[in-house]
């Protein structure tokens, strides 16, 4: 049998891209109906209004603090396998990054990073993407213990059926990515996924970025977890200093809880950066802080607006000073040693 014409391959392929798309626009289309369902309009808009500009101007700067501190965790990262990045360059590329992956599905922004190391630093890609996927284990683990606090706290409304489907996605979340420290398994089962790879026939390239996921040391990853707690805390105060300027009265605990849980919906493949499912959740539990449904709406989508397009913001400068290397032959090796 004939292999199928590119025409062919395209229009295969059309019906997946819709799906991803349809699935990609849920979130917004929750946004939408959140909205409809505010009743006061006037009153939230009042609340937008009223908001102290001195507060929401500090969460906005604290980005480049969040944004630094987990660039600094790269560098880390980066050392332990011999590579030292440059900082400015290193700034520009992660600013980069953040900005294709906050408009893009999947993380098409982390295999960017690597492409940035194999041109900056001479870093071969399967190690590269080992240095990306250690990253962001560390996000995403400080971030599961934050979300067990924040779903222990909201337990009086996460309940029944949910409580047990949202407690076995922080476990899943936790156990998944450490099949990959199974040397049986990951070297059989995902060998063999890389083998459909392009440029890589043999699969070789797996067994590199096995052993640069491994080659981490107790201190760098102790470091990275370090400044992964000081990033997320900077982030939990942004939130606070939000709420603040809504004239809102949460405890920084509250506030912890909120963007925690938020953060992990925000993973869901199902909207840009969380939106939508993060305005849903928080009318969901507002309540339960002496405060009404809209409210939360409004608090969730001014996160969005100061957080989330505010390193978007930041990012678009990034990409303009240091657009993506793409096609370009690599640069001298960056090893130290």
């Amino acid at each position: 049998m004939s292999d199928p014409s590119p025409n062919e391959a395209s229009k295969q392929g059309a019906p997946r891209s819709l799906v991803r798309l349809a699935v990609r626009l849920v979130g917004p289309v929750l946004l939408v109906v959140v909205l409809l369902r505010v009743r006061d309009t006037q009153k939230a808009w009042d609340a937008l209004l009223s908001a102290s500009l001195l507060p929401l101007g500090l969460a906005f700067l604290l980005n480049a603090g969040v944004c630094w501190l987990k660039m600094l965790r790269t560098g880390v990262l980066l050392a332990a396998r011999g590579y030292e990045y440059p900082r400015k360059r290193a700034w520009l590329s992660f600013l980069a990054t953040i900005y294709v992956g906050l408009f893009t599905p999947g993380r098409v922004g982390d295999v960017l990073r690597a492409q940035y190391f194999r041109h900056d630093l001479g870093m071969p890609y399967s190690e590269g993407v080992a240095v990306v996927v250690v990253d962001r284990l560390c996000d995403l683990y400080v971030l599961v213990a934050f979300v067990a606090i924040g779903v222990a706290r909201w337990s009086s409304v996460v309940v029944g059926d949910l409580a047990l489907f949202t407690w076995g996605g922080v476990l899943l979340t936790a156990l998944g990515p450490l099949v990959l420290f199974v040397p049986s398994f990951a070297q059989t089962a995902m060998r063999a996924v890389y083998k459909k790879m392009p440029g890589d026939p043999t699969g070789e390239g797996f067994d590199r970025f096995l052993v640069a996921l491994r080659a981490q040391r107790p201190r760098h990853l102790a470091s990275s977890v370090l400044l992964t707690i000081l990033a997320f805390g900077v982030n939990y105060l942004q939130g606070y200093l939000i709420a603040q300027s809504l004239h809102l009265d949460l405890a920084v605990y509250d506030v912890v809880c909120l963007l925690a849980v938020a953060s992990l919906l925000g993973l869901l493949p199902i909207s840009v950066s969380g939106l939508g499912v993060r305005e849903l959740f928080f009318s969901v539990v507002f309540p339960a802080l002496g405060h009404p449904a809209d409210t939360g709406v409004i608090y969730g989508l001014v996160v969005f607006l100061v957080i989330y397009v505010g390193v978007a913001a930041m990012g678009f400068v990034g990409w303009h000073l240091a657009p993506p290397p793409f096609g370009d032959k690599p640069s001298v090796p960056g090893r130290t040693s």
